[in-house]
Parts: structure tokens; C-alpha cells; sequence
């Protein structure tokens, strides 16, 4: 019988290589969202980048994101295993071993950190490496002991954008910190909306969230205002810096301005979990569209 390591929630049974387990770790719903952020960077930078630059910097960014991920499952496996929605993840399920976990993230970080150092740039492979200390190594454990992961955890998944401008150009330009603030702010109320759904869970599972901080129900709901308010503002600045036009910032106020209506709702008494999981929902749906909209308004400008 293989023996039990510490802090696994159960001894892995199975031989082989289960191929559909490691492919869970590295979170494939996120990374792909990440690489289209990354995308997004690479598009919308002053000139085309080679097609050799675009293989590569997506491909070093799949990986590093995926090793932050790997790495984020690794150390929270004890943690997963208290959470419903996580409970089932391969490390807390044991189907795959827990020092594998950890060797396949090294090893993802290993090959995806050179890559876009010395095949992309110095300045995309730094900040692969920022955005990959900080996931794993600070928001990760930060996560159990103050609300502040939450906007120490947004800075890493506003990075990607940046990975992709600067593989173009080298150099982190105003339009690139502008894509960056506009990931930055976007993930406050699009997390804050899941902890608000999910804030029990949470709770017993020991992570620190403002919902299940002393008035924090109704600070965090505030907080979904206020963030929304600074991101649409944001969005709107693509426009005086050249990036977008007239079609994208007809789509962005009004989307915009819907997205803030609904974060409004939450400040009614009666607003419960649905509207919670709609604010969520129209999160995603709000990026997608503005991301969609500025990449075609910015290729029909060019």
C-alpha cells in the first residue's frame, strides 16, 4: 500500500498516469480566460507582433498559469477539501498524489519562466515571474488571514495583459497599465459577488472574506459599487488614449452603466444570494463584451 502524506485526504489507488486529473489542476476554465486577457495585450499594441512572438507568448503564458495554479491546488488541498465546489478537485479526491502535484507545478514554472524570458523578452518573463511568486507564494497563504488577498490577488490576474503588450513593444506603456487597471478593478466585484453566494463555505472551510467580517455583508455589497464605478470609468479612458472609438465607447457606457445598475441592486435590503450569483454571472459577460468590442473597434481603427 502506498503511504499517506500528511495533509493528503486520501491515498491514491490508482495506476498509471491519469492524465485527466493533471489536466484539473492547471484549472483549464481560468487559464484560458487568462490567455485571452493575454491576447487582448498582444492585439491591441502599437504594431503586430511576429507570428513566432504570438505562439510563444501564449504558450509561455498557458504554462506559467497553469503552473500558479497547480502550485495554488497544492497548497490548498486540505483547504479544498472543506469546500463542496472544490471538495471533488484531484488532490483532495486523491487521484493524484500530492508530491506529484507539486513536482508538475516546478515543472511547468520551470519550462514557462525561461521561455518568456529568453525566447520573448526579459520584460514579459519578469513579470510572468511577479505574477507567478505572488499567486502561489502571497495571495495563496494570504488568503486565511485577511480580506487583502483579495486585491493582493487581483494584481497577479491583471498581469497577463501586460505579459502580452510588452512581448510586442518591451516597454509597459500607458494603454498597457491602462488594460491593467481595468483586469485590476474588474476582479473586485466579480470575486466579492462569489464570496457573497459562497461566504458559509468559505467560512468553514477558514479563509477570510470581508461578507463574514463584522458588517461586512454590507461593506463588501458598497465595495461592489464603488469598484464597478472606478471600472467603467477606466474602461471609458481607452478612448482619449487612441486605442478605441466611437463604437467601443457607445458599447462600453452602456454595458457599463448596466453593470453599475445591476452592482446597485445589491444595496436594497430584500437583494439576497440571486442577485449575488447574476452580479457574478454579468461579470463575466461584461468582460467578455468589452474585451470583444475593444479588440474589433481597435483592428477597425488600425
Amino acid at each position: 500500500m502506498p503511504r499517506r502524506e500528511p495533509g493528503a485526504t486520501a491515498v491514491l489507488p490508482h495506476p498509471g498516469l491519469p492524465l485527466g486529473a493533471y489536466l484539473e489542476l492547471v484549472k483549464p476554465r481560468i487559464t484560458t480566460a487568462v490567455v485571452l486577457t493575454t491576447a487582448a495585450g498582444l492585439w491591441l499594441a502599437p504594431r503586430p507582433p511576429s507570428l513566432q512572438t504570438a505562439i510563444l507568448t501564449v504558450l509561455g503564458t498557458v504554462l506559467v498559469v497553469a503552473a500558479a495554479n497547480v502550485l495554488n491546488m497544492y497548497l490548498e488541498r486540505e483547504t479544498d477539501a472543506l469546500m463542496r465546489r472544490t471538495m471533488h478537485r484531484p488532490l483532495p479526491a486523491g487521484r493524484i498524489h500530492p508530491r506529484s502535484a507539486l513536482r508538475f507545478g516546478i515543472l511547468l514554472a520551470a519550462i514557462s519562466i525561461p521561455l518568456l524570458t529568453f525566447f520573448v523578452g526579459p520584460v514579459p518573463g519578469l513579470l510572468a515571474a511577479f505574477a507567478l511568486v505572488t499567486y502561489a507564494f502571497v495571495y495563496t497563504p494570504l488568503k486565511r488571514r485577511s480580506t487583502a488577498s483579495l486585491l493582493v490577488g487581483a494584481v497577479p490576474g491583471a498581469i497577463p495583459p501586460l505579459i502580452g503588450w510588452t512581448a510586442v513593444t518591451g516597454s509597459i506603456d500607458p494603454p498597457a497599465l491602462l488594460l491593467f487597471a481595468f483586469l485590476f478593478l474588474w476582479q473586485v466585484p466579480h470575486f466579492l459577488a462569489i464570496a457573497l453566494f459562497r461566504r458559509q463555505e468559505f467560512a468553514r472551510a477558514g479563509l477570510v472574506i470581508q461578507p463574514n467580517e463584522p458588517d461586512g455583508e454590507r461593506d463588501a455589497r458598497f465595495n461592489v459599487v464603488r469598484y464597478t464605478a472606478a471600472l467603467v470609468a477606466v474602461s471609458l479612458m481607452f478612448v482619449p488614449l487612441g486605442v478605441a472609438g466611437r463604437m467601443y465607447l457607445a458599447v462600453a457606457a452602456s454595458s457599463g452603466a448596466l453593470f453599475l445598475l445591476h452592482g446597485l441592486k445589491g444595496l436594497r435590503p430584500r437583494s439576497s444570494d440571486r442577485w449575488a450569483r447574476a452580479e457574478f454571472v454579468g461579470s463575466l459577460a461584461y468582460l467578455v463584451v468589452l474585451l470583444c468590442v475593444l479588440v474589433l473597434d481597435h483592428a477597425g481603427s488600425t
